[in-house]
């Protein structure tokens, strides 16, 4: 599988089928413990078709991030596509309410994550991008030149 099974869709989830069970899968480990959320050129410039917060949007959102910052595994959404386990191809970073329940999964004692700050997909603004922290839960925002754990996920 290559991680472990985060969240599973409930009924008014996008993508919710009551006969094909979907959901969310986080790698077992994190893709990095320290990272910089977008390439120095860009850490000032909204990504492009922009980012959203919402459950089910953390593909497109790294899709847009990697469209304005190029191909690269040095910032947190070109290293979350590049991961590679279970040999799934379509990896990816996670927007907020994604690493919202990544948070969620981690205090019902599911998943090794490290008490500190995770990127999301989702921009605040032009200069800054939401984090999670897996301490305590709280979500803030962090300038994009910023160094953060990442953990990648995807939908199945």
């Amino acid at each position: 599988m290559g991680g472990i099974i985060a969240y599973i869709l409930q009924s008014g989830d996008p993508g919710y089928s009551a006969t094909v069970q979907h959901g969310l899968m986080a790698a077992s480990a994190d893709q990095s413990t320290g990272i910089i959320w977008a390439l120095p050129a860009y850490q000032n410039i909204s990504v492009p078709g922009g980012t959203s917060t919402a459950f089910g949007t953390g593909l497109a959102n790294t899709n847009n991030i990697i469209t304005q910052n190029g191909a690269g595994t040095t910032y947190a959404a070109g290293l979350a596509r590049a991961y590679r386990g279970g040999s799934y191809s379509d990896w990816y970073l996670p927007s907020q309410d994604e690493l919202e329940k990544l948070y969620a999964m981690k205090e019902l004692g599911y998943g090794d994550f490290a008490h500190y700050y995770y990127w999301s997909s989702s921009e605040h603004n032009a200069n800054y991008a939401v984090t999670q922290t897996m301490s305590n839960g709280i979500q803030d925002y962090y300038n994009k030149g910023t160094t953060h754990y990442v953990r990648a996920v995807r939908a199945f």
